[in-house]
């Protein structure tokens, strides 16, 4: 984040050119590798063991280093050589900068003292932004009297820089009454206190399909109805990893269906951080016990249709996908298959797949828990009611424990948390199917 915001500063001060800044930023994002890559080629993970820790990421909002130690892939000193093998980012980028123009590390350094004093930052918080050191510089940013706002920020932030891209930095939070949007995509958490969570695009500059594209590694072109389903399975994963955070005090919230809207605006009381992804601006809207309008006219961008396949000679059995987001069916069918089994028909809502299992009476039934409609825990009980015998696995986002709980008491047999982890969701699958 620092070699952007003061790279920014040097360009708005017509010190160094676009093009000089962004040759230094690509230069400086091919030296500063993933910790999870440099840990492959010294040999101490394998890419698996990487891919597990990343996922892992997604379902618990902890450091990649955390999360290797805990696991028992990676001890405290192995982490700490990875770390200074990785670099510090703010030498890196003046090595960039040195390197891509003719400025000298002399006047790079006068040019950021007048930086810091121009932006007001204290020396602690210099440093923090020159580690880029994102827990120190969330409060900096995204400071809010209100409960919750600077925690949200902060989870949406660390997994834009996991799941997303490096090549980001944010301005300081403000508190609107109205913002006009051309894209939105957002969800609803509702306990103790009501939270609505949302990004959005001011203007069609392609953040949304950066972050489709990024995290349903699917290339996303325009903003299409996949777009939106992307970003609101992006946007449903970090809601479930602040709900989960929430639960471990004993606070109970429950998450509504994600929604999307096209060329309104926000009204209301709320606040607003904004994005810069890869040059691409982008809002993060979070509301807290507030009557806000996210808009009037829903954008509908899931799909009413049941979709139908054949089950291919040889299989281990048929499975019914349910799921309101069309990536994560896909995700999942794409695991399935290659496990043997075939999936016969997907569905998008509570009704689709009641409707679905009893015309095709699968052998098992994966059925999410949050959807348009019909949830998953009333189609739950109506598929067992149709038939006691049935196979069905929940699909839960993290922070869903309440419901989840509910479902098995009722009948269902296992659950799988999203983002999937590819052992995790065929062993359960076996396991249910081999009884």
């Amino acid at each position: 984040m620092f070699s952007q915001l003061f790279g920014k500063y040097l360009v708005e001060k017509e010190i160094i050119s676009s093009d000089d800044y962004a040759a230094s930023i690509q230069k400086q994002l091919s030296v500063r590798v993933k910790l999870g890559t440099i840990a492959i080629a010294e040999g101490l993970l394998s890419e698996d063991e990487v891919e597990t820790i990343n996922k892992l990421q997604m379902q618990y909002d902890k450091r990649f280093g955390d999360i290797a130690i805990e696991k028992g892939l990676l001890t405290s000193g192995e982490i700490d050589d990875l770390l200074e093998k990785q670099g510090n980012p703010y030498i890196q980028f003046f090595q960039a900068l040195t390197d891509c123009t003719s400025l000298s590390a002399a006047v790079l350094e006068k040019t950021l003292s007048v930086f810091q004093k121009e932006k007001g930052f204290s020396d602690e918080e210099m440093d923090a932004l020159k580690s880029d050191n994102i827990d120190a510089l969330i409060p900096i940013f995204a400071f809010s009297t209100k409960p919750h706002v600077t925690d949200i920020a902060g989870l949406f932030i660390r997994n834009i820089y996991r799941f997303v891209t490096r090549d980001f930095y944010i301005e300081r939070i403000k508190r609107l009454k109205a913002f006009d949007y051309c894209y939105l995509a957002g969800q609803n958490i509702l306990g103790s206190a009501t939270i609505q969570l949302a990004l959005a695009e001011e203007t069609d500059n392609q953040a949304f399909t950066l972050i489709a594209s990024n995290f349903s590694e699917e290339a996303h072109e325009t903003v299409s109805n996949d777009t939106f389903d992307a970003v609101c399975e992006f946007i449903n994963v970090n809601s479930g990893l602040f709900a989960s955070e929430l639960s471990k005090n004993e606070v109970d919230f429950d998450m509504e269906p994600t929604f999307a809207y096209k060329d309104q605006s926000v009204i209301g009381d709320f606040y607003a951080l904004p994005i810069y992804i890869e040059g691409r601006k982008l809002h993060l809207i979070i509301a807290v016990n507030s009557d806000v309008s996210m808009g009037k006219i829903p954008h509908e961008y899931t799909s009413e249709e049941n979709i139908v396949y054949d089950i291919s000679t040889n299989s281990k059995g048929s499975v019914l996908i349910v799921d309101d987001s069309k990536m994560s069916r896909n995700l999942l069918k794409t695991l399935l298959e290659d496990e043997g089994y075939s999936v016969i028909a997907e569905a998008g809502d509570g009704e689709q797949a009641l409707s679905a299992f009893k015309q095709y009476s699968p052998d098992l039934v994966t059925l999410d828990i949050t959807m348009p409609k019909m949830d998953g825990i009333e189609a739950l009980q109506l598929i067992l009611k149709a038939d006691p015998s049935a196979n069905v696995i929940m699909i839960t986002a993290a922070g869903q424990q309440s419901k989840l709980i509910k479902a098995l008491k009722y009948g269902a047999k296992k659950f799988i948390t999203k983002p999937f982890e590819k052992e995790e969701v065929i062993a359960n699958v076996n396991e249910v199917m081999s009884k």
